[in-house]
């Protein structure tokens, strides 16, 4: 066993401790907020008001979720933020791989100036102000398209897909050229599947985004039946709020539970993504 700088062997049981009470100390600070979400869900309003349960629910209590059934208003803000996060996310994946994949073509002419000129508007974003201006100026104001737009152009997923795509060997691409086969086919058949981790983790972190959109979603949507979960979920708590704060949080132990499956069903290539980085860097 090597001895490190700090004192501590590689594979010592005290090192070894140390990583494990770290990774649950993480685990405890990421899940806990949600656990505390839905017992508070299921507990007595009475108790919910207070707040008063720590790991388990006080006078347990299904009549939030009964309120939430009935609620179409939420239902439909369910739906419409579904079709938001699938359209946008199949989007994003669309342009950020086109895009990415020249730019990782060696010997192409401008190519270092159009990574640079990315990278600016990357760092030094507009904001929320001229972003309502194009989509007003385009005649999206309150459409669905003023939402999904926005999120499918990703300058921070182009330059990773492009830095994923510069990491695969150059001799793949130049022994499927050789055989035949276009630019198309070696992105669609090559590239593509060998892609596949930093493309799970680009659609979960735009999953994500756009499922917890509100302020963008309320500042260009004002049709109700538009509106994103977020959005619905705050004028559901001011509906709600007179029969105490147990609907809201049904409501958003609902909301947390999309981007949970999406996780779990992508996590393997998540982890692949990660792992790989790791290695690169």
């Amino acid at each position: 066993m090597l001895r490190q700088k700090h004192g501590i062997r590689e594979g010592s049981r005290l090192a070894s401790m140390l990583i494990y009470l770290a990774t649950g100390l993480c685990c405890i600070v990421t899940v806990y907020p949600m656990y505390y979400v839905l017992i508070r869900s299921v507990s007595a309003p009475e108790h919910a008001l207070a707040g008063d349960m720590l790991l388990f629910p006080k006078g347990f209590d299904l009549n939030s979720y009964r309120v939430i059934l009935s609620d179409t208003t939420l239902w439909r803000a369910y739906g419409n933020t579904l079709l938001y996060v699938v359209v946008t996310t199949l989007l994003m994946l669309l342009f950020c791989t086109l895009c990415a994949y020249p730019l990782c073509m060696p010997g192409l002419l401008g190519k270092k100036a159009v990574v640079t000129y990315l990278l600016v508007p990357m760092y030094f974003s507009g904001g929320l102000i001229p972003t309502f201006l194009v989509m007003n100026r385009l005649g999206l104001y309150n459409n669905i398209w003023a939402v999904i737009l926005p999120g499918s152009l990703s300058i921070w997923n182009i330059i990773l897909a492009r830095t994923y795509f510069a990491s695969i060997p150059d001799t793949i691409r130049e022994s499927a050229a050789i055989d035949g086969a276009s630019h198309f086919t070696i992105l669609l058949r090559i590239y593509t599947p060998l892609a596949k981790p930093i493309l799970a983790t680009m659609a979960i972190l735009s999953a994500m985004q756009v499922w917890n959109e509100y302020l963008w979603a309320l500042t260009s949507i004002t049709d109700e039946s538009k509106y994103t979960l977020s959005v619905g979920v705050a004028l559901f708590n001011k509906k709600t709020e007179t029969v105490g704060y147990t609907p809201v949080f049904a409501a958003l132990s609902i909301s947390a539970l999309v981007i949970v499956v999406v996780y779990l069903c992508m996590q393997k290539n998540f982890v692949k993504s990660i792992a790989a980085g790791a290695v690169k860097g």
